[in-house]
């Protein structure tokens, strides 16, 4: 079945299609409506593992979140990413249900195996001179992250 092997255009970077048709697939099988918004060049001034990482790591922790709550008008993630003004802005929205544990101002987890996500984020972030927020109010989590697209900012 092609549409099971072919990703599904959502802007001209080939790494983000990849990336977000996937995170289509699983948070459909979840029922999870992920809506995303995306107007991405082709090309971009950040290497794609750190790209994926940023954004596979923000998305699947959306996912996670969304997907232990039961109320299904609630069960949506919210992508939004473009390039303004030489920088790449992200946003990443969810509902939760409990209490985020933060270490600062980065969420952690007490769960195993869990809690590294938001620490490569803001690592990545950090190393190319950005800034990101983590946000928990009235049960919506908000990722939102501003890397410079100018080479010059970060080597």
């Amino acid at each position: 079945d092609l549409t099971v092997i072919t990703p599904i255009r959502f802007c001209e970077n080939e790494t983000v299609n990849l990336l977000l048709s996937s995170f289509v697939d699983k948070m459909k099988k979840q029922d999870i409506i992920l809506n995303i918004k995306v107007a991405l060049p082709a090309e971009l001034n950040i290497p794609d593992t750190e790209l994926c990482s940023v954004l596979s790591n923000g998305l699947e922790n959306a996912l996670n979140a969304t997907n232990k709550i039961e109320d299904n008008t609630l069960r949506k993630v919210f992508f939004d990413c473009n390039i303004n003004r030489k920088m790449l802005l992200i946003e990443i929205e969810n509902a939760y249900t409990g209490h985020i544990q933060m270490d600062g101002k980065i969420p952690t987890s007490t769960e195993i195996g869990h809690g590294y996500g938001c620490k490569s984020i803001h690592s990545i972030v950090k190393k190319r001179n950005g800034f990101c927020t983590f946000q928990a109010v009235d049960g919506v989590f908000t990722l939102r992250l501003v890397l410079p697209m100018d080479t010059q900012s970060y080597i």
